[in-house]
């Protein structure tokens, strides 16, 4: 198995141990990343103010991929979205598709054919690689552990560009990614709700009280950790916890940790391998359970 990893933005200035663990568990199972220097912003910052530029950024991504005969990774869901509905767009409207690569042909010499596929790496490992083959590498199944997962609002929705591998109104596929590792996936209120990301640079209250919701219902139900995969769902439940506990007069001191950093720790790697010393809330409580010092 082999792919174009896509990186975005956030992950090399926010989340930088969600690379790092991601990387480190699907080279361990076997799984090929090819980067791509030329690779730029997915253009998702651009969607409101100007669509086509932002198709115009994301199609110049596929066609850089789709040159090297090679599908796209995303570890981000705001990227993976973007690119998903881009890609859906182009391949239902021959027009648009045909205005785009003549900019894609004169600005650098690209064009794009529609033979690429965008795949988040959580969906890769539940659908392409399994559960079944995914259960042969867990080394130290983590039954301490009970944790609330995050799907947010872009890993299975609009099922239009994604295709319906997962219910879109009930998800289950995180959960089950979840149990491989042997931790145990608790319900909690809010489950499916929103982080409040998408309003952060709008309305930072509205934001910060949308990500409380998320952080009462996991702390509720007594969970070790919040499971995340998408760094900016982990800047709003981790990066802001801090402003959120000040603002609202609360006290969480609730980890969030990457899906990768989870399924690296059941693989057997330490936290150290996993970038755990970036993570902004201290696990400690979580690694002491697991028999970690620190």
């Amino acid at each position: 198995m082999k792919y174009a990893i896509f990186i975005g933005c956030t992950i090399p200035v926010r989340g930088l141990n969600y690379e790092i663990s991601a990387r480190k568990v699907l080279s361990s199972l076997g799984i090929e990343l090819v980067d791509i220097p030329e690779f730029t912003c997915c253009g998702f910052p651009l969607k409101s103010i100007s669509h086509e530029a932002s198709i115009l950024m994301t199609a110049r991504n596929l066609a850089l991929a789709e040159a090297k005969g090679l599908p796209i990774l995303t570890l981000c869901n705001a990227c993976t979205v973007t690119m998903a509905e881009a890609k859906h767009e182009l391949d239902h409207n021959p027009e648009l598709k045909e205005r785009i690569n003549s900019k894609l042909e004169n600005l650098f010499g690209l064009r794009y054919e529609g033979k690429v596929q965008v795949k988040h790496f959580a969906r890769i490992l539940y659908e392409d690689f399994g559960l079944d083959n995914l259960k042969n590498f867990i080394k130290r199944p983590l039954h301490e552990l009970r944790v609330a997962p995050h799907y947010g609002c872009h890993f299975v929705r609009p099922k239009e560009a994604y295709g319906e591998f997962d219910d879109p109104e009930d998800p289950k596929s995180l959960d089950e990614l979840v149990r491989v590792t042997g931790a145990e996936p608790i319900p909690h209120r809010h489950k499916h709700y929103c982080c409040g990301g998408g309003v952060l640079g709008v309305r930072e209250q509205t934001a910060y009280s949308m990500a409380k919701k998320k952080l009462d219902g996991a702390k509720e139900a007594g969970a070790d950790a919040i499971i995340s995969i998408c760094p900016f769902c982990s800047v709003m439940f981790e990066g802001n916890q801090k402003k959120i506990e000040k603002t609202f007069n609360v006290k969480y001191k609730l980890p969030v940790i990457y899906y990768s950093q989870l399924l690296g720790l059941a693989m057997g790697f330490t936290p150290d391998e996993l970038g755990f010393s970036l993570n902004r809330v201290k696990p400690k409580a979580l690694l002491a359970k697991l028999g970690f010092s620190k």
